[in-house]
């Protein structure tokens, strides 16, 4: 996980793309529409328990955004007036995400989110030259032309779209494409819907991360454990950087500090989570990775 200079990420979410686009993956081809049609029929209970089963991962998505550097901004476009996007506002708005209001054009639930985010994209790259990085949360081909404008306009464009809803050519447009299934922590599933054997790397997230609401060494042992697989994803390398593990843990979570958990340096709070990562210090660039069958 190395640390390029001054990276500046930008993240655009088509969150209707994704969310849709899980469901269908999960439950059935083109059963969204289907589901939410019969809705008005046999109640909400067996359409709300089909989106439970397909929740996405909105911090799965921005921290892995967050392994190319620092978000400078991050926008969901979407009609969030409609239930299925207002159930995750408050997971949004808890990563400081903008929510930017569409609203149908037409009874089928087209938005319009492509070309209202495709205008603020270019938009901000004229505003912000800085800008090195654009992710787009979506598979849709729509935005093909969006990835090859930020490509000419110097930017590295990385696109993140679920599997089997994801447009070929918008994968080749982008310079790095990755499936949302494929994302540390993210359960797989079978063309049946029926969840699959986790992926090797992330099969002990669930144990390395134990209930983290009230104890703040839970949740930072579930920050180093999700720092390290997005890591290990990312670069394909075992041992990281000390100090590009640290980075990766405060730009998923700024409020993270080793002092304030009462250690005088992040190699002690390392130490001290030893049941789950190893240390290399045989130099003075230390070195650390998931230990045993946790990696």
């Amino acid at each position: 996980m190395t640390e390029p200079a001054a990276t500046r990420v930008a993240v655009y979410f088509d969150f209707d793309n994704i969310v849709i686009s899980r469901y269908d993956q999960v439950n059935g081809r083109n059963s969204f529409q289907r589901d939410k049609a019969r809705e008005k029929d046999s109640g909400p209970g067996e359409f709300a328990d089909k989106l439970k089963r397909a929740i996405v991962d909105v911090s799965a998505i921005i921290d892995f955004a967050s392994s190319f550097g620092t978000l400078v901004l991050t926008r969901a476009y979407a009609d969030w007036s409609s239930e299925v996007n207002a159930n995750y506002r408050d997971q949004l708005v808890g990563r400081a995400v903008d929510l930017v209001q569409l609203f149908p054009a037409a009874a089928y639930g087209k938005n319009g989110a492509d070309i209202r985010l495709a205008v603020d994209a270019v938009e901000d790259m004229f505003r912000l030259p800085d800008l090195t990085h654009v992710v787009i949360v979506g598979g849709d081909s729509d935005y093909i032309a969006l990835a090859q404008r930020c490509k000419r306009l110097g930017r590295y464009v990385v696109g993140i779209g679920v599997a089997g809803a994801s447009s070929r050519s918008l994968a080749a447009a982008c310079d790095e494409f990755v499936t949302y299934d494929a994302l540390p922590g993210v359960p797989v599933f079978e063309p049946d819907g029926a969840p699959a054997a986790p992926k090797k790397r992330s099969r002990s997230r669930k144990s390395a991360e134990p209930d983290t609401e009230h104890d703040p060494q839970a949740v930072a042992t579930a920050l180093l454990a999700r720092a390290l697989h997005i890591g290990l994803e990312k670069d394909d390398a075992d041992w990281l950087h000390n100090s590009a593990v640290k980075a990766q843990m405060k730009r998923m979570d700024p409020s993270f500090s080793e002092k304030s958990l009462g250690y005088k340096s992040f190699s002690d709070f390392l130490r001290s989570r030893s049941e789950l990562v190893e240390l290399d210090e045989s130099s003075t660039a230390r070195t650390v990775r998931l230990r045993g069958e946790t990696a």
